[in-house]
């Protein structure tokens, strides 16, 4: 017996199925893979099974675990009495984040236009899903905002190569002087649910120019804002001519805040790493995304390629789920039969393989 397992002088521990260890949750996942090679997507073979190895891995298990355990916090003041409205998170977190864009899992549909390169970016959501799916809401939500800034010409060129960067910058300073950027939303209010139509929040114009990219302050309320900690953020407001879609700063170029307060984070059932709030804005400054009226209609581009993600991320809970299933099972016994052995495990592990791969 070795001094690890000499823990306890009242009893062995034995009949544990252990960690998982470090797998490639690429190689180890045949309908994954066939379902990259159908569907075009094979060239990314390699850079999938490297992801596959770091989402697998005891080490980023670890992160996840304690990115879970110590959630983050509102802090709405400094020391010193300042309104600061920032997040803190476990470093845990931010490592996390760092790994996860740095794979390119936000960006690789948008910059190799080879067929298939959406699959192989759904392949990369999943991958990471299955490791922590917190930090898959702002790596979705900037993937997706690309979709709703390309309405307008002007903020897409200044924006999209900060968003597009395989690269994690967690800093509190004004995008530009970022090595990377992240997009989050601010669409839901309290009346309206995902009914956009009843949006309350206000918007009037800075200066005497209504186009496209021009400056307007918004001020009203979002009951759910995710990814409140983002560098820059679409949200919806009413004008006089109807619901539009609006890009804002968290810092301005000065480095000061934006005119929003956080009013506090939301209490949520699961995906608790990830923080969502609720917020208020106070003339808070905007740029006009496409046409005045026409929001909905350009954040409902942004919407659709979000909810694909999540739908890809759900699918890739189910799978981690029955991979540790799959792991207990076969290595824990009762009655002196693995579990994978007995009759129910028979009848059932058939159903959930089925439903994962379904």
């Amino acid at each position: 017996m070795t001094a690890a397992e000499a823990t306890y002088a009242t009893h062995d521990v034995y009949n544990q199925s252990g960690d998982l260890g470090d797998v490639d949750l690429f190689g180890g996942d045949a309908v994954l893979r066939d379902a990259v090679a159908a569907f075009d997507a094979g060239w990314a073979t390699d850079r999938l099974h490297a992801a596959g190895r770091v989402t697998g891995s005891a080490e980023t298990r670890l992160l996840a675990r304690q990115a879970n355990r110590v959630l983050p916090e509102l802090r709405t003041h400094d020391r010193f009495g300042n309104r600061v409205d920032q997040i803190e998170f476990h470093p845990a977190w931010h490592e996390l984040m760092a790994r996860c864009f740095g794979s390119g899992s936000h960006s690789l549909s948008w910059v190799d236009r080879r067929p298939g390169s959406q699959v192989a970016r759904a392949a990369l959501s999943y991958l990471w899903n299955q490791a922590e799916n917190g930090i898959c809401c702002p790596m979705g939500m900037t993937f997706s905002s690309v979709a709703a800034l390309r309405h307008a010409p002007d903020l897409t060129a200044h924006w999209e190569p900060m968003i597009l960067r395989d690269d994690y910058d967690p800093r509190p300073l004004p995008a530009e002087r970022k090595r990377a950027v992240t997009v989050g939303m601010a669409m839901t209010e309290k009346q309206g649910g995902s009914d956009l139509r009843r949006t309350q929040t206000t918007a009037r114009p800075a200066g005497n120019d209504r186009g496209p990219g021009s400056t307007w302050l918004l001020t009203g309320h979002k009951w759910f804002f995710s990814v409140p900690q983002s560098d820059v953020f679409l949200t919806l407001a009413q004008t006089e001519k109807g619901v539009t879609c609006f890009l804002a700063r968290g810092w301005l170029p000065d480095g000061s805040r934006n005119r929003l307060k956080i009013q506090r984070l939301k209490d949520k059932c699961g995906n608790k790493s990830n923080a969502s709030s609720e917020v208020e804005f106070y003339d808070m400054e905007a740029q006009l995304v496409g046409e005045e009226g026409h929001g909905i209609r350009a954040s409902i581009e942004m919407a659709h390629l979000t909810r694909l993600d999540f739908a890809v991320g759900s699918a890739g809970l189910m799978r981690q789920a029955v991979t540790q299933a799959i792991h207990h099972t076969s290595n824990r016994s009762a009655f002196q039969k693995r579990l994978v052995d007995l009759p129910i495990m028979g009848r059932s592990s058939p159903t959930w393989r089925w439903r994962s791969r379904a």
